[in-house]
This record gives structure tokens, C-alpha cells and sequence, in this order.
């Protein structure tokens, strides 16, 4: 897999649509056998020797997936007597890449099949959201278990140090100093297993532990509404943020950024066209809450006693068949817990909207 220089299939919005590339996390990763088999499946239905699935960076071309022989980089139509391709679109509409098929000989593309490479797009859509849901939950679920084994090692150590002292204490008996020191022993040794899963969790790209900083809340929700205007806008919504002055909190800015992304595309995806979301907040001595609040499918309360259970089945559906996974409020529940946060929701019911509230310490 290789990049090449391209000169085609330039957007207009092009840095929220590298964005996005970046976000699925494809560029420079290994060839799979699935993104193989789906390019193999678009020869055969074209009855083909050539196709293949292509990502474009800015002026450069990822292919990913690549039947027969090459057809060469930048792509070129006009090398082959017949070639026919389609774009690869995220859910928001960013043209990330293709899916392609060609061959030397004349032919005609039947309708049936330019519908069946539209499926076969989807396809490798569907696996590259799957794949980036999946991770994110791990490893916000990482990063919680992570936080945890931290905050365990200032115990342990009061632990041993006290062991320590009371194994020294002048004319202790000789079974409680032998108690004291298997405490201080034990508890050493724990304290240098959790260290060791520690040292492991800083040299993984994503570091476990928040890089708390002053952050405004304001400026966070406006920029995942910037980054969510394209899916607002497919379904004719408006988000409105009813949040006049600066919300500064200590926080890790880049994962209350997925909090709220993972928030605020719940809200879109289960609420009809046209319909208005609105957050809003309240402060209250240490802490700050953020409530997403939709006028969408709503919860019964079934649904809401297992929401934030993995891959639980709920009533509600998305309004515009957009797919679910059931890891969104998974990741976006673990990352609030590493904030000392808390994150619920309430619905009066079904067909009666949805609020999800996040409540975050300032300090």
C-alpha cells in the first residue's frame, strides 16, 4: 500500500474532509482481507480483472485494497477502455475515497450494477465506522481502568509506609512485627504491579490520564457544532447552544470533545428532520452541568435502565436509518467517569425527546 500524487477529487471543504479521514484511522495501516474481498466482489460483478479501493489525502492517493494488475497513480480513466468508480462518503457527505472497477476491453455498465457498487461504497463505510466505534469505546474504557489503577497506588503506599513504621515500633511482639511485615511486602508488591501497568499505559499513543487545562466549555460545543453543521444540515436541524458567557473548567478538551460529539450525534441521529436540539447549562458551587436536550424518538423506561449497557438493544430507532453500535454512550460515559464527572439522561417517554446531562468539576 503506497501513496502516490492526485490531482483529482479535490472537495471544497477540505480540511474538515481530511478531518474525517483521519478520524477512521485508514491511512497507512496494513492491507485487510475485508476492504480485499469487498474490491474482489466489485471485479466479479463487473466481471472485471481490475478494481480496487482508493483514499485521498490532500494531493495523494491511500490504496487500500487492489485487484489485478495497477492502474497507476495519479488515477488515470483514459488508460482503460472501460472503468467506472464511486465515491466512498462518510455519513456527513465527505468524499474520503473510492471504490472502482476496470478493464481493457469494451463494455457497458448495467444500472443494476452501478447500484450494487453504491452498496459495495457502503460497505466500507459501514466497516471503517464500525472499527473506529469499537476502538474509541476501548479505549476510553482503557483509559477509565487506567485512571483507576492511578488513584489505587496513593492508598497502597499509605498502606506500606504504615507497615513499615508499625513493624518498627519499639517492643512490638515478634507475630505482629512478622504480620507488618508481610503487609509491607504485599502491598509493596502490588504498588510495583500497578506501576508496571502504568509504565505500558505512557508509551501507547493515547495517554490514559486527561491533560487537564482550563478549558471553556462555550468554545468545545461550538467547535463539534461546526464539525456536526453538514449532518445538521441533511437532516434540516438546528442546534442551538444557549450558553452566553465562558464555561471554564479543568479538562481534557480533546476527549470532552468526543463526549459531546458522541452526545450531540445521538441527539441528531434520533430526532425527526427539522426537529430543534438545544443545550444548555447550570453551574452550581464546584461543578458545572451541560444538558443535550432533543425533540426526538424518547426512551421507555426499559431503555433507560440499560442505555449504557454495551451493545444493548433499545426501542428506539434512528429516524433517517442511520446505523447505530451501540458504543457512543459507552466511550462518551467512560470518559466523563476519568473527569470525576457524571453523565445520565431522562425522557418522559417515548415520542417525548431525550435530555442527556453531563455534569463536570470546574477544578
Amino acid at each position: 500500500m503506497h501513496y502516490e500524487k492526485a490531482d483529482n477529487m479535490i472537495p471544497s471543504d477540505e480540511t474538515l474532509r481530511l478531518g474525517k479521514l483521519r478520524y477512521y484511522e485508514i491511512l497507512s495501516t496494513p492491507a485487510e482481507s475485508a476492504f480485499d474481498q469487498i474490491a474482489q466482489l466489485a471485479a466479479e460483478i463487473f466481471d472485471v480483472p481490475n478494481a480496487g479501493i482508493a483514499f485521498q489525502t490532500d494531493g495523494e492517493i491511500f490504496m487500500k485494497a487492489q485487484v489485478g494488475s495497477s492502474i497507476g497513480l495519479p488515477i488515470k480513466s483514459e488508460a482503460f477502455t472501460f472503468f467506472t468508480s464511486t465515491p466512498i462518503s462518510s455519513p456527513e457527505g465527505y468524499h474520503i475515497g473510492l471504490i472502482y472497477v476496470a478493464d481493457t476491453k469494451f463494455k457497458t455498465a448495467e444500472e443494476q450494477q452501478l447500484k450494487m457498487l453504491k452498496h459495495l461504497a457502503g460497505m466500507v463505510m459501514e466497516k471503517l465506522e464500525s472499527r473506529i466505534a469499537a476502538r474509541k469505546a476501548f479505549r476510553a474504557y482503557d483509559d477509565r481502568l487506567h485512571v483507576l489503577i492511578h488513584d489505587l497506588k496513593n492508598p497502597m503506599t499509605t498502606i506500606s509506609l504504615q507497615s513499615e513504621l508499625l513493624g518498627r515500633i519499639p517492643g512490638i511482639d515478634d507475630k505482629a512485627a512478622l504480620i507488618a511485615g508481610k503487609i509491607n511486602a504485599q502491598s509493596k508488591r502490588m504498588i510495583d504491579n500497578l506501576n508496571d501497568i502504568l509504565s505500558v499505559a505512557r508509551k501507547e499513543a493515547h495517554s490514559f490520564k486527561p491533560q487537564k487545562a482550563k478549558v471553556d466549555l462555550k468554545e468545545v460545543l461550538g467547535e463539534v457544532k461546526f464539525n456536526m453543521d453538514l449532518t445538521l444540515k441533511q437532516k434540516k436541524q438546528t442546534l442551538l447552544i444557549d450558553i452566553e458567557a465562558p464555561v471554564e473548567i479543568f479538562g481534557d478538551a480533546d476527549k470532552l470533545k468526543v463526549v459531546f460529539s458522541q452526545l450531540l450525534d445521538n441527539a441528531i441521529k434520533f430526532s425527526p428532520k427539522g426537529k430543534e436540539i438545544k443545550i444548555s447549562h447550570q453551574t452550581a458551587e464546584n461543578e458545572v452541568t451541560i444538558a443535550i436536550k432533543d425533540n426526538g424518538v424518547g426512551l421507555t423506561e426499559e431503555d433507560l435502565d440499560k442505555i449504557f449497557l454495551k451493545f444493548a438493544t433499545l426501542t428506539a430507532l434512528a429516524t433517517d436509518h442511520e446505523n447505530t453500535y451501540g458504543l457512543g454512550l459507552i466511550t462518551a460515559n467512560a470518559l466523563v467517569d476519568i473527569h470525576k464527572g457524571k453523565l445520565w439522561v431522562e425522557s418522559e417517554g417515548k415520542d417525548l425527546g431525550t435530555t442527556f446531562y453531563v455534569t463536570l468539576p470546574i477544578k
